[in-house]
């Protein structure tokens, strides 16, 4: 679970989109349980 997340957020980094950032985020969300969906819907946000 540690290394997809490690890759997603990779690809969060390198996102060109919001779009692309804020899908990225919602699929950590999922893979983390939903318990930090909020922190990484935060993320789009900076």
């Amino acid at each position: 679970m540690c290394e997809e997340i490690r890759r997603l957020y990779e690809r969060y980094q390198s996102a060109e989109s919001d779009e692309e950032r804020h899908e990225i985020a919602l699929e950590m969300g999922k893979l983390d349980g939903r318990r930090y969906a909020d922190i990484y819907a935060a993320i789009e946000n900076e």
